[in-house]
């Protein structure tokens, strides 16, 4: 009888102990995580491993471990990006109208491929899937890395994922608002001939123009993480800002897509601020490490 009581009890309480975990789950995580943050590297990291890989049998099992481990990383990634491609499909018609707004809509194209308009779908698609998939895959590296790094190292790369991807959004912001308004304007009626565009040259060019855009935007955050590794020193980027502007003006002329200097302007001003922003974030970067190591 006492059994039977006993399992009737445990049947009538089963649901609030699942509500109870379920509950408890996010407290639970969240302490599991913080652990993580602070833990210090582990005595065999990945580098190592890789050194000694060919000098001891244990070296070579705690290599297959890491090889093991960077395997499920890169399936969880992949298993992401094919779920954010699959999601855009969704949008990816909107999308394309927004894109084609620079030049007066989408009935501005004329395609003359049967299989033109498909490949454009496809291409947008996959891009703006890749885009949305960017944070997560950053993620998925970082946790493959984070087991090696100390815990200030670990909690910089998580802030640096979101950070990252603003920087990445408003260079693509910049080219789509600034840059692309002024330079097609000039690209379509240059010598007063008026352009005929097809869609797998127009948004070729400016899924380009605002790809290489964004990545130029992530200068400030690579000098950063350069300097407080040691690689890079702000001396060295105060003293070269003349070669480096320099730079920042042949690299304006490839990325721009036209040759006038006024667009060419348009890319070089928030490249030049940027290489300026980046010497300050290398001083903090560079002051934050010597602090450390004295």
């Amino acid at each position: 009888m006492r059994n039977f009581f006993s399992a009737l009890w445990h049947k009538i309480i089963a649901p609030f102990r699942f509500i109870g975990k379920i509950i408890k789950a996010p407290f639970i995580g969240w302490k599991k995580f913080q652990t993580f943050l602070n833990e210090e590297p582990e005595e065999h990291s990945l580098i190592d491993t890789t050194t000694s890989a060919f000098q001891s049998s244990d070296a070579r099992t705690s290599l297959l471990d890491h090889v093991e481990a960077l395997r499920k990383h890169l399936f969880r990634a992949l298993l992401a990006l094919v779920i954010t491609v699959g999601l855009s499909f969704i949008f990816t018609q909107g999308l394309i109208d927004y894109l084609a707004g620079p030049i007066g809509g989408i009935g501005e194209l004329r395609a003359i491929d049967p299989t033109e308009s498909i490949s454009v779908f496809m291409r947008v698609a996959l891009m703006s899937g890749i885009i949305i998939a960017i944070p997560y895959i950053a993620f998925e590296f970082w946790l493959f890395l984070a087991p090696g790094l100390k815990p200030h190292s670990k909690k910089f790369g998580l802030i640096g994922i979101p950070l990252a991807t603003i920087l990445f959004l408003t260079g693509v912001a910049f080219s789509y608002f600034v840059l692309l308004p002024a330079a097609l304007p000039y690209l379509l009626n240059f010598m007063g001939i008026q352009a005929e565009l097809r869609p797998s040259s127009y948004f070729n060019f400016i899924l380009n123009v605002m790809f290489w855009i964004g990545v130029s935007f992530e200068f400030p955050l690579l000098i950063y993480v350069l300097s407080a590794v040691g690689f890079v020193k702000p001396n060295i980027l105060k003293e070269q800002w003349r070669l480096a502007v320099i730079i920042i003006a042949v690299l304006a002329a490839v990325i721009t897509p036209t040759v006038d200097p006024v667009n060419m302007a348009l890319v070089m001003l928030p490249m030049t601020l940027l290489y300026f922003i980046s010497i300050g974030l290398s001083y903090l970067a560079y002051n934050e490490r010597k602090s450390k190591t004295e």
